[in-house]
């Protein structure tokens, strides 16, 4: 069984990432993707590793990394290596490798069309999605959506399309690639800060009462944002206006009045309230984000790390950060879902909260008891290795593919 997985990764890593090792754009393909692989961002290889033994080829293209992309298409002779469209490589990869199965990871509509339409040998598209899902026709054209989060795979059903649940997982290879040290970070997060309905306003407003009562590193994105307070100020101005405008409009009060005052006439076009882009609250922690590599460091240095779900999984515990954490070793203390019982055992392989207040109490008894938290640490890591590794859940996904196959 051939799959191919087409995905992307965040520009400002592949930016910092081939700064850090000069000379890699000019190496081959495969030793680029090699290099890629081994620093263990979003996926990297680790699909590719768990499903060979089941007997899949499986070929992953990152199409956005554009050195990686460009070499290929130079070694595989496509005219103008250096200026054709990074899509049209991605196609042409596509085309020559000529799999069973598409697993389309992107948001990219004209590429997933352009692939399905001249790649005759696809006979099932799947695509991913986690907890937020973003509005495009791009669903409509996968024949199977997967999703680690139940809150979309039920919204998906609803609209009559095909979706199934399956969790994300951990490779155990990324342990060998840390050093094992002391651990020099009391208590961590790790993750986005996007201060927009649906993703992550409950995560700041937990981490902002949360920070004045235990200190915490946060490593985010969100550092490299620049906000004063007069930002903040004409920003609360703004959510002020927009709450007005809000109030009066069922009562008939025509658009045209709130055109000619200062602060109304920019939001009355706004579908939601504004809000900062970052929390002057949190700026004193936040630290540089971490990516791959880097990134399972911290975890692993890190005492106890912190685990918030989005505003979009309201429900079911989902994310990546549950296995990440657990698998490096590290005690992970994470909001309460009604799901987490099914993966882990709760206060013995991780600690949950429902509130701010017992997050707090727990995280503080936590660092005062460090036999207690390294002996619920190792607890988390044995029952993820044993039971939440990539290749467990290739013996899923293998199922999943199987049982759509055998129904076209």
């Amino acid at each position: 069984m051939k799959l191919l997985i087409v995905t992307t990764f965040y520009p400002s890593y592949i930016r910092d990432f081939y700064a850090k090792h000069p000379g890699l754009a000019e190496l081959s393909f495969f030793e680029q993707k090699a290099a890629l692989d081994f620093d263990a961002f979003g996926w990297a290889d680790y699909w590719s590793h768990a499903l060979a033994p089941l007997g899949y080829d499986v070929l992953e293209v990152s199409h956005n990394v554009e050195q990686m992309q460009r070499a290929w298409a130079k070694e595989n002779s496509l005219p103008d290596p250096a200026g054709i469209d990074i899509k049209e490589i991605a196609l042409a990869q596509a085309r020559k490798f000529r799999p069973d199965v598409l697993w389309f990871d992107d948001d990219n509509e004209d590429l997933l069309e352009r692939v399905r339409t001249n790649v005759s040998s696809i006979k099932l598209v799947m695509g991913w999605i986690g907890s937020a899902v973003p509005q495009s026709t791009l669903w409509k054209k996968i024949d199977l959506i997967l999703s680690c989060a139940p809150e979309s795979v039920d919204y998906f059903s609803k609209q009559g399309l095909s979706a199934t649940h399956i969790n994300h997982g951990f490779d155990p290879r990324v342990n060998e690639r840390l050093i094992q040290r002391d651990k020099t970070i009391d208590f961590s997060f790790i993750g986005q800060l996007l201060r927009f309905s649906n993703f992550h306003l409950k995560r700041c407003q937990i981490l902002e009462k949360l920070s004045s009562r235990v200190p915490v590193s946060i490593f985010s994105p969100s550092e490299d944002i620049v906000w004063t307070k007069v930002d903040d100020a004409r920003t609360q101005a703004m959510a002020t206006a927009f709450e007005i405008i809000r109030m009066f409009r069922p009562l008939g009060v025509p658009n045209k009045i709130f055109r000619h005052l200062p602060i109304f006439k920019n939001v009355i076009n706004f579908t939601e309230k504004p809000f900062s882009p970052v929390s002057l609250k949190l700026k004193p922690f936040i630290r540089p984000a971490v990516f791959g590599l880097a990134m399972f460091q911290v975890l692993r240095d890190s005492r106890v790390t912190l685990n918030i779900h989005a505003d979009s999984s309201p429900l079911f515990a989902s994310n990546m950060r549950l296995f990440e954490t657990t698998g490096v070793g590290t005690c992970m203390v994470v909001d309460w879902k009604k799901n987490l019982h099914e993966l882990f055992e709760e206060d013995k392989e991780i600690v949950t909260y429902k509130t701010v207040k017992e997050c707090v109490d727990k995280v503080l008894w936590l660092l005062n008891h460090p036999n207690e938290r390294e002996e619920i640490a190792r607890a988390g890591q044995m029952r993820t290795l044993k039971e939440h590794t990539f290749d467990h859940r290739a013996q899923q996904l293998d199922n999943i593919i199987k049982n759509r196959m055998s129904n076209l």
